[in-house]
Formats: C-alpha cells, structure tokens, sequence
C-alpha cells in the first residue's frame, strides 16, 4: 500500500512559478512510477508528467512540455514538479499518483495509476 501527500499549491500570477511535492510512504519508493494528473472544474482528470521507478524516463502533457519538469527524490520518498511561465489554464487541482504494475513506461491513463493524493489546489490569475 502507498499513502500519497501533495503540498506547495497556490495563487500565482500568469508568467510565475510554484513546486509541488508529493511525499510517499508504505512501498518502498523506488519500486513504483510516479505521475502528476490535473483536474479542472467541468473538465476530466488529465495527466500532466509522469516518471518511472527507475527514474530513467519522463514525460510531460503537449501543453506542459518545457514549462513543467519533473523530478523524483528515491531518497527522500518525494516526487516533485517545478511550473514555470504559469497560464490561467494551468488552473486545476493538481494530483499525484502511483503506478504500482512495475511497467516500463510511463502511462498516460489514469485507470493504470492504483493510488492517488488528496490533491493541491493551483490558481493562476490573469
């Protein structure tokens, strides 16, 4: 079992920045892929990057790409996503989620992702 805890959501500007966490326990967390999902309101939950456990392959949402990177920290079971040039439609609940079926791969469906966060809320004002 995993338990997922995501913090450093915010209010933020249009053209700022913010670092979300998520802090891991239970499995040892270098066996499992990690991923970041958004959801806004009237929308569907969509994945936004993802790295795998063995830390050797990422991958990032169209409309992130070379404004979001994640990262991970086996050492200090946290998992980290650092948002850069921020727009009003990066406004969403942000989760973080864990992928436990040891693929090799990152997967881009939320169904494949067996244990979620609470969720941090982002706000990006115009």
């Amino acid at each position: 079992q995993v338990q997922l805890v995501e913090s450093g959501g915010g209010l933020v500007q249009a053209g700022g920045s913010l670092r979300l966490s998520c802090a891991a326990s239970g499995r040892p967390f270098n066996t499992y892929t990690v991923g970041w999902f958004r959801q806004a309101p009237g929308k569907e939950r969509e994945f936004v990057a993802g790295v795998s456990w063995s830390n050797s392959i990422t991958d990032y949402a169209d409309s992130v790409k070379g404004r979001f990177t994640i990262s991970r920290d086996n050492a200090k079971n946290t998992m980290y996503l650092d948002m850069n040039s921020l727009k009003p439609e990066d406004t969403a609940v942000y989760y973080c989620a864990a992928d436990l079926s040891f693929s090799a791969r990152v997967s881009w469906s939320a169904v494949e992702y067996d244990y979620w966060g609470q969720g941090t809320q982002v706000t990006v004002s115009s």
